[in-house]
């Protein structure tokens, strides 16, 4: 039992270590998308700039949509919420 209890722990361990980095991941492509609506700053995607290689790009363009993604539902669910305002 005790065997068991070392192999799940070390299991358990990894799949919070991944949690926590995915969740970081997401923040960090939140914090570009927050960046790009409010500065007009995106990232660069020249040729030259990251890789040439296509699949980088399309996983890169994906990545950064999830953070698109995660900005337009947090807004939403501020402005429907009574503890935020829209002040112009």
């Amino acid at each position: 039992m005790v065997f068991l209890n070392l192999l799940t722990f070390g299991l358990w361990g990894k799949l919070g270590r991944l949690t926590h980095y995915a969740f970081d991941a997401v923040l960090i492509s939140t914090i570009l998308a927050g960046m790009k609506r409010s500065t007009g700053l995106t990232p660069s995607f020249k040729k030259d700039s990251i890789t040439e290689n296509k699949d980088i790009n399309v996983w890169i363009e994906k990545y950064l949509g999830v953070g698109e993604w995660v900005m337009d539902q947090s807004v939403a669910i501020a402005g429907s919420s009574g503890w935020f305002e829209r002040k112009r």
